[in-house]
């Protein structure tokens, strides 16, 4: 392709991100991640998937964008921003994951970018793609890092400079090629605040997670009741964990969304303790209809609540 086409094409695609509320959007040749494949292979050596079995499913998948899009160019990462206006953390005595105070993230990301290939079929013409939002085995990190979006933090999530890491990520896989953009400067330094600060020991080594140990594991993904080692280390967390991105310097740098979608219902930013306590499955229904705490159910959330009040971690 014309190398003009093909910063039009580049060009075009940026400034439509943007306008559909993108924060970043880098673009990485789509191609085998041979660095990554090792890294993927010992991780799940080492059982840190724990019980998220669907983590071993689709090796090869995870690791070549043109099994999932024949013929794919170029993948297109984006970031959008959730970082709240209001910590509730702060204010309520049971913590929720911010990504979670509002519309679940799938739904509301997964329609952008519907729009977002729409129309770049209609400037460019016959464009093949899927669109992906932490719904299919692709893996964001590693691609949001190829394009230049940010470095991993020792955490494992990605940071950027200018956003810090409260935000998602999600791609365009495509049959076009692009200019593509590159890797930046890890910034993390010596700074191991997000290892120290984890109550789990979940960050088993600087850019490794044990995913069996994860706050945010247990009290969304695992299913069974919740082991006893673990007792007195959730800080009060009943839904995700923000712990390792709070003591994040980099989130200095975090400024507020601007997506209606993302802020909380009204309920959610007054729950006392004992409203925790006694909440039936009409009142979660009725605050997290849309959420992603859908996914933990109301048994498991109840499970949750449960687990954190039995250790005495709760102020009265």
């Amino acid at each position: 392709m014309d190398f003009n086409v093909k910063q039009r094409y580049t060009q075009f695609i940026k400034e439509k991100a943007k306008e559909l509320g993108f924060s970043f959007c880098g673009i990485a040749k789509a191609e085998f991640l041979s660095e990554e494949a090792p890294r993927l292979d010992e991780w799940l050596k080492r059982n840190y998937q724990g019980k998220m079995q669907y983590l071993e499913n689709h090796f090869d998948k995870r690791l070549d964008p043109t099994l999932l899009v024949p013929g794919a160019k170029s993948v297109v990462s984006l970031i959008y921003n959730y970082y709240p206006e209001k910590d509730l953390s702060q204010q309520t005595e049971l913590k929720v994951a911010k990504y979670a105070y509002g519309e679940d993230y799938h739904f509301v990301i997964k329609d952008k970018l519907k729009t977002f290939l729409s129309l770049i079929q209609q400037e460019i013409g016959e464009v093949g793609g899927r669109a992906f939002v932490d719904s299919a085995p692709v893996m964001e990190r590693a691609w949001a890092k190829r394009s230049g979006l940010g470095w991993i933090g020792k955490n494992s999530l990605l940071l950027n400079k200018e956003h810090g890491s409260f935000f998602f990520l999600a791609e365009l896989i495509i049959d076009l090629e692009l200019e593509y953009d590159g890797p930046v400067k890890d910034y993390c330094g010596t700074c191991t605040a997000c290892i120290d600060a984890c109550p789990t020991d979940a960050i088993v080594d600087a850019h490794v997670v044990d995913g069996s140990k994860c706050i945010s594991y247990f009290t969304i993904e695992l299913k069974e009741e919740l082991p006893t080692d673990v007792k007195g280390k959730f800080e009060n967390w009943i839904f995700g964990c923000d712990i390792c991105q709070d003591v994040c310097p980099w989130n200095r740098f975090s400024k507020p969304h601007n997506e209606d979608k993302f802020n909380p219902n009204p309920l959610l930013e007054t729950m006392s303790k004992n409203e925790w306590i006694e909440l039936t499955e009409e009142v979660f229904q009725n605050i997290f209809r849309h959420s992603a705490v859908k996914r933990t159910k109301f048994e498991g959330l109840k499970r949750n609540i449960r687990f954190v009040i039995d250790q005495g971690a709760c102020a009265t």
